[in-house]
């Protein structure tokens, strides 16, 4: 299904790659406390798979992968940074670590190993080309528009493989049809199969939005919000003021047992995009999310823009440049 936007405006077809020089990502780590019996080593990586770069630290260092602590994986075609820990008595080892697509650009130390979601979110600055001065513009008014209304917090394509061929698994998978005996590929599958739900679901209430509420997401009896604590509530009213304020926003189901359903009017559409027989462990996502720290660096006679920004983690940049342009990207062309 198509990703929609709260606002339907003329397409922008500026272009970006995701590259080592045009796509930077920063992750934003949580408070390390300074001291402990765990090395934080902040990670510079270029063109090459978180996974591939915690393998090199584990053959150099002769331990397990799992001995190392991540909290998110990052793109392989970009330059990222993100923090990784290990055990501190391997810290005078680390000296001697040395890797083409990987350097150590900082250090701390912390009272235990970093866990998967361990981090606040991802600032990027990315390079967008074939950008004149009008479309500047347009970028700037829509990217502030967007972050004072939220941005509707789609899983990007990057979820559902490269010729959206992954959600075709996890259906077969679900229905008994194919057999899937990795744990690792099934629980991706698992994942993927949840997230196409949440993006209809949210697809359906952007769309109602637009139409009904003048490009703002609606509210709706029975929703289930989450505050800036990541403590989910389901209120006797809706939370309008609160909302507007950036201090709650609703959630979406990522469909399984054991998570909370809406009620009420919010129910009755989220129960179309929901699997009540799918035994996995389900969740809430946020359906909005705010963008913050925009900055804009327009290069005139190159009609390039550079645009920086943070998002919440578990976000996609990607999402944030289709609701600019008002146009669904896909994996094999970013045109």
């Amino acid at each position: 299904m198509q990703r929609e936007y709260l606002e339907d405006k003329e397409t922008l077809y500026f272009k970006f790659e995701q590259n080592k020089d045009d796509f930077i990502v920063d992750e934003i780590g949580v408070d390390f406390k300074g001291k402990g019996n765990f090395l934080i080593l902040k990670i510079k990586k270029v063109e090459i798979t978180t996974w591939d770069m915690i393998a090199a630290f584990a053959e150099f260092l002769g331990i397990e992968a799992q001995k190392i602590g991540y909290a998110g994986l990052k793109d392989k075609h970009a330059t990222t940074t993100q923090y990784i820990s290990v055990e501190a008595k391997y810290e005078k080892a680390l000296k001697k670590f040395k890797h083409s697509n990987i350097k150590v650009v900082g250090k701390t130390y912390h009272t235990h190993s970093i866990r998967m979601g361990d981090l606040k979110g991802n600032s990027f600055t990315i390079n967008l080309f074939e950008v004149d001065q009008i479309m500047a513009g347009q970028i700037e008014k829509r990217a502030m528009k967007i972050i004072k209304n939220g941005l509707p917090n789609y899983f990007g394509y990057q979820r559902f493989g490269r010729d959206q061929d992954s959600i075709e698994q996890a259906k077969e998978m679900i229905s008994g049809e194919l057999h899937i005996s990795d744990a690792k590929v099934k629980n991706f599958l698992i994942s993927v199969y949840q997230s196409q739900f949440f993006n209809d679901w949210l697809v359906d209430r952007v769309v109602f939005s637009r139409e009904n509420n003048n490009g703002e997401f609606a509210l709706l009896e029975g929703d289930i919000y989450m505050d800036v604590k990541g403590k989910l509530f389901t209120p006797k009213t809706t939370q309008e003021k609160d909302f507007k304020e950036h201090k709650v926003v609703p959630t979406g189901l990522l469909c399984g047992r054991d998570v909370f359903r809406a009620r009420d009017k919010a129910r009755v559409v989220e129960r179309k995009y929901d699997d009540e027989f799918l035994y996995e462990k389900g969740y809430r996502r946020e359906a909005i999310i705010f963008p913050e720290n925009l900055k804009l660096d327009y290069k005139n006679n190159f009609d390039i823009l550079t645009i920086s920004f943070s998002l919440p983690k578990g976000s996609y940049a990607t999402v944030f440049l289709e609701a600019i342009a008002n146009r669904n990207y896909k994996a094999k062309k970013l045109k």
